[in-house]
């Protein structure tokens, strides 16, 4: 894992923040309200989202319910699935009855008290343990967590605005650490690849990387290298497999963007079995 300091991990958080606000700001009212590649969820309801997990972190509970609005009984969802998605649909229900506008400022207010709380953590609050979606760890990776999650959400909000975005540089470098640190859970748990199996996930760019993970015993490990030829070489773009992974997108809306050399059936269940959730 990319080793990175408390200011450089605020930097690109404060920065991810910022680039999300520039791709909404010019939004009319109708355009907010347009679905994201989320199930359930609007423009709106993505950045409302940002806002709720940000306030949370600043000790905030959500706003109260308007009892002029019908109440929703979020666990009733189909995509909400555990407590953490509880918290995240009633912090977005509460959210929708302001305008696009008012949600906006909103956004740019809690994301600069977001920013000027981190500057202003020192180096035990920092490193103390947090509950977090990927369990307790140390506040750190949990922000590291916050980043990948933005950048993610910044996607979506590009996609739904049918807008392009640069997918790399340094923000996307770090959210691909998420993308790829449990990738050998898919590869087994999902795709069944069996012992011996050697897959190569040849990412063509704008993260340009190859990711081969070796099956053995039963589970799936990130390894630098294959010593032989591998099972499958699976060959898609970053920001595909970044969609894929983040079950934004299916396999069936992308014909001819995914290429397999060797295996090719065990390719086929491999792209169809990537996505996770944090």
């Amino acid at each position: 894992m990319t080793e990175l300091d408390r200011e450089q991990l605020t930097d690109l958080l404060a920065q991810q923040w910022e680039i999300m606000g520039a791709l909404v700001k010019d939004l009319d009212e109708a355009a907010w309200r347009r679905p994201s590649p989320l199930p359930g969820w609007t423009l709106f309801d993505v950045v409302a989202h940002v806002i709720g997990t940000e306030s949370w972190l600043l000790g905030e509970t959500p706003p109260q319910h308007d009892p002029l609005r019908p109440k929703t009984d979020v666990r009733t969802l189909p995509h909400v699935r555990n407590e953490v998605a509880v918290l995240n649909e009633i912090w977005v229900d509460r959210l929708r009855p302001l305008s696009g506008k008012r949600l906006l400022g909103l956004f740019d207010e809690v994301t600069e008290r977001r920013r000027a709380a981190l500057v202003a953590l020192d180096d035990e609050a920092w490193a103390a343990p947090t509950v977090s979606p990927v369990g307790q760890v140390p506040y750190s990776r949990f922000m590291r967590v916050r980043l990948f999650d933005c950048w993610m959400h910044e996607l979506d909000i590009a996609d739904g605005i049918g807008r392009v975005v640069n997918e790399g540089g340094p923000r996307a470098e770090l959210a691909f650490e998420e993308l790829t640190m449990s990738i050998g859970r898919a590869v087994v748990k999902g795709a069944k690849a069996a012992d011996g199996s050697r897959i190569t996930f040849d990412l063509t760019g704008p993260v340009t990387r190859q990711l081969n993970v070796a099956v053995d015993g039963g589970r799936g490990s990130v390894v630098e290298t294959h010593s032989g030829e591998p099972t499958v070489v699976v060959t898609l773009d970053s920001g595909l497999f970044a969609r894929l992974r983040g079950g934004r997108t299916t396999v069936a809306d992308h014909p001819g963007e995914i290429t397999f050399s060797g295996d090719q059936a065990l390719g086929d269940k491999l792209i169809r079995h990537l996505a996770f959730t944090i």
